[in-house]
């Protein structure tokens, strides 16, 4: 197995290992720098664990808050329509996040000074808030183009699919095909040789013979419009092929389970059971 598919097996992971190890290695770094700058003048006014809780304490509150940052990345993709609106919300999103980064940096600052038998001061609120401000905006900009930049290479190293037939002036179209392209070289993808449908974001990951193509779209558009091609949704993740359906079992909650042809098994919502049972019939 390659570096890429055993990343690819669990990248969230991966990624928030990743970025925990960098943000202990730059912390570490500039609590380390406060210690040495402090003594070059003497004795330092404050002891040597105090630059450490101010560090990870900073780190910490950004950990906590990553999963929540990301995911406003993931519903506010770059577009170039309206400019001026999604501006003027990344402004509004740095002042959110720059006041939730503070407020638990600080609680957890107090906390630590608390049990150490001490006391933080935080200093005036207003100028220090905006001291911090002016960190926590540039930092949003820094993450923001790093999920841009992450994002735009997993695709291509993954491969992203689109249409091959696909025409401006009929966006929904049924596509006999989709064109994948994985760094320099282009794969077709037959509509019928893919087993199903997941649901991952602003994607929509399309499982054909093994390999995993992602297609930037929701599972309903996605699936509806496939469904002349023998598609239906049997989830809120998932949506199915019915020729690669081997065998349907259900449960007294009327959920059920799907077993394919792959051996792959997914799982069928009472919700969409009636409509999967029309479709079959």
């Amino acid at each position: 197995m390659s570096w890429f598919a055993r990343f690819d097996r669990h990248p969230r992971r991966y990624v928030a290992l990743a970025l925990t190890a960098y943000l202990f290695i730059n912390n570490s770094i500039n609590a380390t720098s406060d210690w040495m700058e402090t003594n070059r003048d003497g004795s330092p006014d404050f002891a040597l664990w105090e630059p450490f809780a101010w560090e990870y304490t900073s780190a910490l509150a950004f950990l906590l808050l990553a999963p929540l940052l990301f995911a406003w990345f993931a519903r506010m993709p770059v577009r170039l329509s309206a400019p001026g609106r999604q501006l003027l919300l990344h402004l509004v999103a740095t002042l959110i996040f720059a006041i939730l980064h503070v407020g638990l940096m600080v609680g957890l600052r107090e906390l630590i000074y608390h049990l150490a038998g001490g006391n933080y001061d935080f200093g005036p609120w207003l100028r220090e808030f905006f001291y911090e401000y002016r960190k926590d905006a540039w930092g949003y900009l820094f993450w923001f183009l790093i999920y841009q930049l992450y994002h735009f290479v997993y695709s291509r190293l993954k491969g992203e699919a689109r249409p091959v037939d696909e025409r401006e002036d009929s966006p929904t179209q049924v596509p006999e095909h989709f064109l994948v392209r994985k760094l320099d070289r282009e794969f077709l993808v037959r509509v019928a040789d893919i087993d199903y449908l997941e649901s991952a974001g602003n994607y929509v990951n399309l499982y054909s013979q093994g390999r995993i193509y992602p297609l930037r779209s929701t599972l309903n558009e996605l699936s509806e419009r496939l469904q002349s091609k023998g598609f239906s949704r049997i989830h809120r993740s998932y949506a199915v092929n019915h020729q690669a359906i081997d065998n349907i079992s259900y449960q007294s909650s009327g959920d059920g389970e799907i077993q394919l042809k792959s051996g792959h098994k997914l799982n069928l919502s009472r919700r969409y059971k009636d409509n999967l049972k029309q479709a079959l019939s």
